[in-house]
């Protein structure tokens, strides 16, 4: 049988009020979370803009090759789409190392702020749903959502496995808890090295320039799991602080990632180098400076955090 002909059999069977039931769902859901607007979640972006900062901003690293297949795109769309995103200075360019005809593609700092916006409306706007109903109907809801996503296909690992944003009020209490916690767990440095950490991001919010630096949050289904800091120490020299990752979301390649976002930020805003200071017992730490090219300058024993410690200052020229 001509293969036609069997996918007419098939939408011959399918009963018409399927299809309908199904049209009319889209009608209803398209309206209820605002598709239909000019601009999604009242943002200068299309849908499809939206999407592909979404998709790109979950991935550490990816491709227009990539993208169109994962989103099922035409690739002259897709194209269209990105020069679109690249004029307005949110996605960046760089030739890939292993393949000189493809480019790895990601998010300016002007990217990741659009997609932050993005992200926090959206959620707003489902919180805001949700809280119409009831903890019982909010379940039924879900569990109808997840039976929609199994029948149709959707892969448990198509979802990215964390994502970058910059900071948002609260981060920076969560960032002092979690040096607190990890490195008393990890290696028994005690409440010094909190208030330290207190001391760090207090004045990193009091001084801020959003010119000369970032504070990188990682995201992990929904919770925070990472971060790092790009604080400026001088006109020309850069300090790469906080860097740390939830034991719970190690071995994702997260704690690389924010290492070169740093470096990536550290150049675009025009230092000349990036340094930092850490300690020789973070040996993982101390990999992926090393990975990244950093460079061990100095060292010196102390005692701090209750311990005897030898501290080394590391820098990248850039």
């Amino acid at each position: 049988m001509n293969p036609l002909d069997e996918r007419h059999m098939k939408m011959v069977q399918t009963p018409a009020r399927s299809i309908e039931s199904v049209r009319s769902f889209n009608r209803f859901y398209t309206r209820k979370i605002g598709l239909l607007q000019e601009g999604l979640l009242k943002s200068p972006f299309s849908l499809t803009q939206a999407r592909v900062i979404y998709e790109i901003a979950h991935h550490e690293q990816t491709t227009a090759t990539q993208l169109c297949q994962e989103l099922e795109f035409d690739p002259g769309y897709l194209s269209r789409i990105l020069k679109g995103l690249q004029r307005h200075g949110l996605v960046d360019r760089r030739v890939s190392r292993q393949d000189a005809r493809q480019y790895h593609l990601s998010l300016t700092e002007k990217g990741l702020e659009a997609f932050a916006g993005l992200d926090t409306a959206s959620r707003g706007q489902i919180d805001a749903m949700l809280n119409e109903l009831s903890p019982e109907e909010q379940h039924r809801l879900t569990a109808a959502m997840g039976i929609i996503q199994s029948l149709l296909g959707a892969r448990s690992g198509d979802k990215p496995p964390y994502l970058l944003r910059p900071h948002q009020p609260g981060d920076m209490g969560w960032v002092v808890q979690q040096h607190g916690i990890i490195y008393n767990r990890e290696y028994g440095w005690t409440e010094e090295f909190e208030a330290l950490v207190a001391e760090i991001v207090a004045r990193f919010i009091r001084s801020y320039d959003p010119v000369k630096e970032r504070c990188w949050i990682a995201e992990k289904d929904g919770e925070n799991v990472g971060s790092a800091f790009v604080i400026k120490k001088s006109p020309k020299t850069a300090q790469l602080r906080l860097l740390q990752v939830d034991p719970r979301a190690r071995g994702y390649g997260i704690g690389k990632r924010l290492v070169y976002e740093c470096t990536r930020f550290a150049r675009q805003a025009g230092y000349k180098k990036i340094v930092l200071w850490t300690n020789s017992i973070l040996h993982a730490a101390r990999h992926i400076y090393e990975q990244e090219g950093y460079h061990l300058v100095a060292e010196e024993p102390h005692h701090s955090f209750g311990h005897d410690l030898v501290g080394q200052n590391w820098e990248l020229k850039l």
